[in-house]
């Protein structure tokens, strides 16, 4: 009995460079790079930038930028599909001489009359085969090549995610395969590349699903086998309508920018189409055991940022704070915050990450304890540094300074002791206290935050909330 090879797993993503590297873009990577890894095969990255005209160097880096930030690193590539121009002009020569394509010398004006009167007699707009079987050819003129596409027959093909597909050739026209400045165009390009790179799943936007049929019959006219199809529905936003600029969709390194995760970003794409019964949280570990391209949904997948930004919190929770770090940093340096310059920071976290969305909510939070402020938040100031609260600021400042080791215990007594000796309620010494060493009237335990706070900072940020209230006191 003969032993079918197996053909090895080659992915590949394949992004136009005219823009960022959007959060679609970015879920068809993932799946494609969970695909190959988890088959231990190879994942290629490869740049569709046939359109000099949109197509920039910019872009180019902010893919890359994003696929780096995702940890979606690429076995092979980036490969240039302009780096590969020769390739394409030998294989369209060949199906030229083979009489499987030929030259079309219609005008742009008679193509666009065409069309026009086509739609006019509502009928679907498409190539009339003028030129289809011109026998003698100047091409000294202006040309462009066709695809000499069956007129009988279908295409049939199993997609992954939509099952069995089938398209009447008479209902695909004779595609253009290279521009009249030579230049192949996409359906070609992507057939040669796919077939040179052995690709053996693509995986894709449904929005592509059109094309496949095209392609599949040059697969065929060049003797090749197609690769298997995987079409991804589209994401919507919350009203059920395409994603789009109006709901957030931005290029990927916005999302590092508003203060996420990349694992929490890879956690919530997987599940954008995918799932395993109820569970939210993956690992990496856990993606690549349990991502099987066969389960992916058939219905379009809606974006939530309030789930985007429940899973991020989970994620600062549960990551260790080693790990952590080195995300963070990018906003601390944003918000100016030199670790040098305070408490140790794993003394904090885990009492911030309980309340932080975001990591840049986080680092907001920590800058208190790292660099002093120049404004009280208005409405906590208004409430607790009132002259009311000027003797129970006095006195505890004078506890507080005569704390010779700077313990939250010790600084608990003196807010205590205050207090008692004032005989007011606790919140007459804490709440003045917090807002005039925080700024705000939100903060973890008033002997933690001063203990990370420190004395000499402390006693600052007390003498300048008595001088706020002295001012308060002067405009009456």
């Amino acid at each position: 009995m003969s032993i079918i090879p197996v053909m090895p797993v080659i992915t590949r993503f394949a992004p136009s460079p005219t823009g960022y590297l959007h959060i679609g873009g970015a879920r068809t990577a993932l799946y494609s790079w969970l695909h190959a890894k988890a088959n231990d095969g190879k994942f290629i990255l490869r740049i569709e930038d046939t359109d000099l005209e949109r197509s920039t160097p910019e872009a180019v880096q902010a893919i890359m930028n994003g696929m780096n930030w995702l940890g979606l690193a690429w076995d092979e590539g980036p490969i240039f599909q302009t780096h590969r121009f020769d390739r394409y002009k030998e294989v369209i020569a060949e199906l030229v001489e083979q009489g499987k394509a030929y030259p079309c010398f219609c005008s742009k004006q008679r193509i666009d009359d065409l069309r026009e009167t086509q739609m006019q007699n509502k009928q679907k707009p498409r190539y009339d085969g003028l030129c289809r079987e011109l026998s003698d050819s100047d091409l000294s003129k202006p040309h462009v090549i066709r695809f000499r596409n069956p007129q009988d027959g279908v295409v049939t093909f199993k997609d992954v995610v939509k099952g069995d597909v089938t398209i009447a050739n008479k209902e695909l026209d004779d595609l253009i395969i290279a521009r009249t400045d030579g230049s192949p165009t996409y359906n070609f390009t992507v057939v040669i590349d796919d077939m040179d790179m052995k690709i053996s799943q693509v995986v894709r936007g449904d929005d592509h699903l059109n094309n496949t049929p095209r392609q599949i019959n040059i697969f065929n006219a060049l003797g090749a086998t197609a690769p298997e199809f995987a079409h991804v529905p589209m994401i919507l936003g919350d009203d059920g309508k395409k994603l789009s600029k109006r709901h957030g969709a931005v290029g990927i390194m916005q999302f590092r920018d508003d203060g996420y995760l990349p694992q929490a970003v890879l956690n919530y794409l997987i599940r954008l189409g995918w799932s395993h019964g109820d569970q939210e949280i993956f690992s990496m570990k856990e993606m690549l055991e349990l991502f099987d391209i066969n389960n992916i949904n058939k219905a379009p997948s809606a974006f939530n940022t309030d789930k985007l930004k429940w899973l991020n919190q989970q994620y600062i929770k549960m990551m260790p704070i080693s790990e952590l770090l080195p995300h963070l940093q990018w906003h601390l340096d944003q918000q100016e915050i030199d670790l040098n310059n305070g408490p140790d920071v794993a003394d904090l976290i885990p009492e911030f990450s309980e309340r932080s969305q975001t990591l840049d909510d986080l680092a907001k939070a920590l800058t208190t304890y790292y660099k002093d402020f120049e404004e009280y938040d208005a409405k906590a100031a208004k409430k607790h540094l009132r002259p009311v609260a000027k003797e129970a600021l006095q006195t505890v400042k004078s506890k507080l300074e005569a704390i010779d080791a700077w313990q939250a215990e010790a600084i608990q007594a003196c807010v205590n002791d205050t207090a008692e000796e004032l005989k007011i309620g606790m919140g007459k010494v804490g709440m003045p206290l917090r807002v005039s060493v925080t700024g705000g009237g939100m903060s973890p335990a008033i002997d933690l935050t001063l203990s990370w706070i420190g004395k000499e900072r402390c006693m600052a940020r007390i003498d300048m909330a008595l001088e706020f209230i002295a001012n308060r006191e002067q405009q009456g």
